[in-house]
């Protein structure tokens, strides 16, 4: 069984950076993708960014593009989304999942119970 736990949320006013952190257990966390999703009240949740396996592919949203990064490291099960020149509607809450087909916007199997990101203006 795979646990995703995600921490590093919080109040930031607009311009600011958030890094959040994805913790993963279990030993398959290596071998699948992974994404980030957020979800604002009253609105779907919605895909951010998503990794591949080794790290070596990305895939981001629009907009995300050119503020977000998201990147991974396997050695400690971890997968991060460097948050950038952040805005007001930014506020959400985010998620990570990780998945083992249809990268990259499908096939996530576990999900973390989110972090909250409020961005004040």
């Amino acid at each position: 069984q795979v646990q995703l736990v995600e921490s590093g949320g919080g109040l930031v006013q607009a311009g600011g950076s958030l890094r959040l952190s994805c913790a993963a257990s279990g030993r398959t966390f290596s071998s699948g993708h992974m994404g980030w999703f957020r979800q604002s009240p009253g609105k779907q949740r919605e895909f951010v960014a998503s990794i591949s396996w080794s790290g070596g592919d990305t895939y981001y949203v629009d907009f995300a593009k050119g503020r977000f990064t998201i990147s991974r490291d396997n050695a400690k099960n971890t997968v991060y989304l460097q948050m950038n020149s952040l805005k007001p509607e930014d506020t959400a809450v985010y998620s990570c999942a990780l998945g083992f087909a249809g990268w990259p916007t499908s096939g996530y199997s576990y999900w973390g119970q989110g972090t909250q990101v409020t961005v004040s203006s």
